[in-house]
């Protein structure tokens, strides 16, 4: 005979509340083995403790119920790799977070500057734009000016009309001045303007569009938008940092640890995009304020360098770079050498301080 736990005593034993276990039940997440007709009394079999106890666990890590339930549908090896997806996403999202604090920190223990104790950084910058070894035309476009840098990366039958009209939309903010009190809401305007700009371009048609990531300077910080698989990266005392995540099917599944780095790169859906600037709208871009310092080197790049040339190879050739310019065409012309499947965009800009 099969021996029934009250709900308390069962609740008791897997640490889980009995509020919890009746919503576990109505949710078919836990069901009792038994519940008395007359009272609605909820009685659970001891071979249900290891189920439960899962669950309980499961709930302290943070995971939602829905994905819980998955879990538990799951044998022992697939189960562990459902746990290890979830927490690689979570350890991805607290990084953001923890990013973001540390700004706030920073930002919100800084005493007020005033004129005189703020150095005023100045960009020097270069652009440069290949059609690249296999694609019949370029459909991407780059720009740099004394404030905004901007590479966009079109795609459909109007690609190339279509990330024209993005960053044709954000050049207002070069002839701007620009605070870092008001810039990223100035930088999301124009985002939101960008938007309009290609749905104006795509028509009718779901499959023109473009990713965008932008730059905008404000004398002491650069404020970022980015919308897609194009990239920003800072190259500060001697290392590379990218500072943006790209919005595609394959980085998601790396995130969540379902994909290794090396399986990313060879994946057949690698260039699929979750997030771009498209008839259907402009999604909300990911948006932040990055401090700089004299020395810093800012590249921003279309998929077209990244996705051929490794970050190590492009930090050696920033770093070998005498300016700007030289950067662009050395980077460039890497991606030529390595076959250029695909346009190749590249923006750098060094923060330089004009009176040293």
């Amino acid at each position: 005979m099969t021996t029934l736990l009250t709900i308390g005593a069962f609740a008791k034993a897997t640490r889980l509340s009995p509020k919890a276990l009746r919503l576990y039940d109505e949710l078919d997440l836990l069901r009792p083995a038994r519940v008395d007709p007359d009272t609605g009394y909820r009685y659970y079999a001891a071979d249900q403790l290891d189920r439960a106890r899962l669950v309980a666990w499961l709930r302290r890590l943070g995971m939602p119920l829905a994905r819980i339930r998955a879990v538990c549908a799951l044998d022992g090896a697939c189960a562990a790799r459902e746990v290890r997806a979830y927490w690689a996403r979570v350890e991805a999202e607290t990084a953001v977070r923890r990013d973001l604090a540390a700004f706030l920190v920073d930002h919100l223990s800084a005493p007020p500057s005033t004129e005189e104790d703020t150095v005023m950084l100045e960009l020097r910058y270069a652009a440069h734009s290949d059609r690249g070894l296999v694609r019949p035309a370029n459909q991407d476009t780059a720009y740099a000016g004394a404030r905004l840098l901007a590479v966009a990366d079109g795609f459909g039958p109007r690609g190339g009309p279509a990330s024209s009209a993005a960053v044709e939309a954000l050049k207002v903010l070069d002839s701007e001045e620009v605070t870092a009190g008001n810039v990223l809401g100035l930088l999301e305007d124009a985002v939101r303007g960008a938007g309009e700009a290609v749905r104006g371009v795509a028509g009718d048609s779901d499959e023109v569009g473009t990713t965008l990531t932008a730059l905008l300077w404000t004398g002491s910080r650069l404020a970022l938008a980015h919308i897609g698989d194009t990239r920003a990266y800072v190259r500060r005392a001697g290392g590379l940092f990218r500072i943006t995540n790209d919005h595609t099917v394959v980085q998601s599944l790396l995130d969540e640890g379902r994909l290794t780095p090396e399986e990313a790169g060879v994946h057949p859906q690698r260039a699929l995009l979750l997030k771009a600037l498209s008839r259907t709208g402009a999604p909300a871009p990911d948006v932040r304020l990055h401090d700089a310092v004299a020395g810093d080197r800012f590249l921003l790049c279309s998929d077209g360098l990244s996705g051929v040339v490794p970050d190590a190879e492009v930090d050696r050739l920033l770093a070998a770079a005498d300016d700007p310019g030289t950067a662009v065409r050395s980077l460039v012309g890497a991606a030529r050498d390595a076959g250029a499947p695909d346009n190749v965009t590249c923006v750098v800009a060094d923060v330089v301080d004009p009176a040293a």
